[in-house]
């Protein structure tokens, strides 16, 4: 699958309950984030069951914003609309696939009872 980009208009539509994402925060000008984007396309076309996407932090300032990004590259990563991940860096190839293996293996039932559990407690 083709890393898409990924808008503040389209941002939470991509995001979607039956999907894993990865985004990739960077900027053109940002060195490690264009010496990261080969690995990123790379992953992205050995799990096309997966949405890799970036979002370019100089055109959309208030997502970036949005997700307090304050270092570039900035990787996160969503399953069921529930961000598992989050970190600035870039990963070399190996730790970005173990990174997907470990996602992958996450019991995403006991993630939702654990925020259920959250939320009533806040309430």
């Amino acid at each position: 699958m083709a890393v898409i980009e990924l808008t503040a208009a389209d941002f939470e539509q991509a995001i979607q309950p039956d999907k894993t994402v990865i985004i990739d925060f960077w900027a053109p000008w940002c060195g490690p984030c264009r010496s990261f984007a080969p690995t990123f396309a790379a992953a992205a076309e050995k799990h096309p069951d997966i949405v890799f996407a970036k979002v370019n932090t100089e055109q959309e300032e208030a997502l970036a914003a949005a997700f307090n990004i304050r270092s570039i590259p900035t990787l996160m990563v969503f399953r069921e609309q529930v961000m598992l991940y989050n970190q600035a860096g870039a990963l070399p190839a190996a730790s970005l696939e173990q990174l997907i293996t470990q996602i992958r293996a996450i019991d995403m039932a006991e993630v939702h009872k654990e925020i259920a559990e959250n939320q009533a407690k806040d309430n």
